[in-house]
């Protein structure tokens, strides 16, 4: 047995100093400082956790770790390895892999790459289509985290823009459909016109004006729509404008419908920064303004929006390169999430209770996720133990992503994350990751 001793616990929206057992790969007891009994101290192994952070693993709801057919960007062991040395012990992975993830039996070969390879908890997403409906319905909701819609642009055949196909998703897919919302149609007028004024090498500056907010406005707002007409579960990915967050209401989570994910890029950066970083910070939905960024902190505080993720999608440096239209879209951010978030909270932009509401127990919550994202009894041993105090310089030579890049090199971030525990081992520690497996999320549907 592990016991965690000292540690300020961040869990349920309080911190307090206390212990946690860790037996076999449960947590067997979360004690408040002087209730640890003498013979559990004698017992068990101790890790001194003393002006240490202890909060439960995080769970990213949205990550490519490109996976089939893309691995030269990146593949489920590389970028694993990159999740559990940041505090990312769970992920649910998109289908836009080569092939793309449009069948139960390619799902099933991308577990057992998973079971076979990766470091942190997985599971993933089967992908839509204007082909596969039957296919959608088959899939058995407590074995993936939900369906995948591209309502703009994506890999392969995955735009699903067949109106009456949309409709028949919605109604019929019973289970949670995770949406990534642009407007085809406005991106590709938008772009018309910005290639008559500038030919094909259009500046970075105007990405969040190709993509723009209308166009992702207009597009959530149909998600909405559609949700609310055939009462589906609807899940709304990586928004990133102010207007997008009126179309959510504030309820406890576990009574919504209709929930909304934020990505730690949009509340990181905003279109000032791409005079300094260029292609480094091009996503799709794009960053934009300093405004949107602001509002999208907001809406996480008030309740409107409700998971913190990443959209981890790692390129090679010279695929990033060329303008708005060249340089491909997406970015690593997995292995410093959880730091990017703490340094917000360091700033008061949100609290360090709030960071782990949204990044740990409201994945959970909203994805019904077996016994994790808390620091409870009987729960998996998914943990993180953080050092507030120790400062932590992103650099090449520490960087773990396959891409070996991050928009991120060079930033001094306050807190370092100094263990992840796994399923009750050490998963990481010292900066080394460690030989341990994850294992196949469940969910309770």
């Amino acid at each position: 047995m592990i016991l965690i001793h000292k540690a300020t616990i961040i869990n349920e929206g309080c911190s307090f100093t206390g212990s946690v057992l860790i037996e076999n790969d449960l947590i067997t007891e979360v004690y408040r400082i002087e209730e640890v009994p003498e013979y559990i101290l004698n017992k068990a192994k101790v890790v001194d956790a003393n002006g240490l952070w202890l909060l439960p693993g995080v769970i990213d709801d949205q990550v490519h770790f490109r996976e089939p057919g893309l691995t030269h960007k990146g593949d489920i062991a590389s970028e694993s390895r990159a999740a559990i040395a940041g505090g990312v012990t769970s992920f649910m992975e998109m289908p836009n892999t080569k092939p793309p993830t449009i069948t139960l039996d390619l799902l099933e070969q991308k577990f057992e790459i998973g079971a076979n390879t990766s470091y942190a908890n997985y599971s993933f997403y089967l992908g839509a289509t204007n082909e596969n409906l039957a296919e959608l319905k088959k899939a058995d909701p407590k074995q993936i985290p939900g369906v995948k819609v591209f309502m703009g642009s994506s890999t392969g055949n995955m735009l699903v823009d067949d109106k009456k196909v949309l409709q028949a998703i919605f109604a019929e897919v019973d289970m949670l459909i995770a949406t990534h919302c642009e407007k085809e149609e406005i991106i590709r007028e938008n772009m018309a016109k910005y290639k008559a004024q500038f030919g094909d090498d259009v500046p970075i500056q105007y990405h969040p004006l190709i993509r723009s907010a209308e166009a992702c406005y207009r597009s959530s707002a149909e998600a909405v729509e559609l949700a609310d007409r055939y009462q589906s579960r609807l899940h709304i990915l990586h928004l990133s404008t102010e207007k997008e967050i009126g179309l959510f209401d504030i309820k406890p989570l576990a009574e919504k419908k209709i929930t909304g994910e934020v990505c730690v890029h949009h509340l990181w950066f905003s279109d000032e920064d791409y005079s300094k970083y260029g292609t480094r910070i091009k996503w799709n939905p794009a960053v934009k303004t300093r405004q949107d960024r602001g509002a999208l902190m907001q809406g996480l505080l008030k309740g409107k929006l409700d998971i913190i993720a990443t959209d981890h999608a790692p390129h090679l440096l010279e695929e990033k390169q060329g303008g708005a239209l060249k340089a491909a879209s997406g970015g690593p951010l997995v292995q410093h999430s959880l730091q990017m978030m703490l340094e917000l909270a360091k700033k008061g932009k949100i609290s360090k209770e709030q960071v782990v509401t949204k990044m740990c127990h409201a994945p959970a919550i909203m994805f019904q996720v077996h016994k994790r994202g808390f620091i409870r009894k009987g729960y998996y041993a998914d943990l993180v133990l953080v050092n507030p105090n120790k400062p932590y310089t992103i650099t090449q030579e520490n960087i773990l992503y396959k891409c070996k890049w991050s928009p991120l090199e060079g930033e001094t971030m306050s807190a370092t994350i100094e263990k992840t525990f796994l399923n009750g081992k050490i998963a990481f520690e010292n900066g080394t990751v460690n030989e341990v497996r994850g294992e196949r999320l469940r969910f309770d549907r």
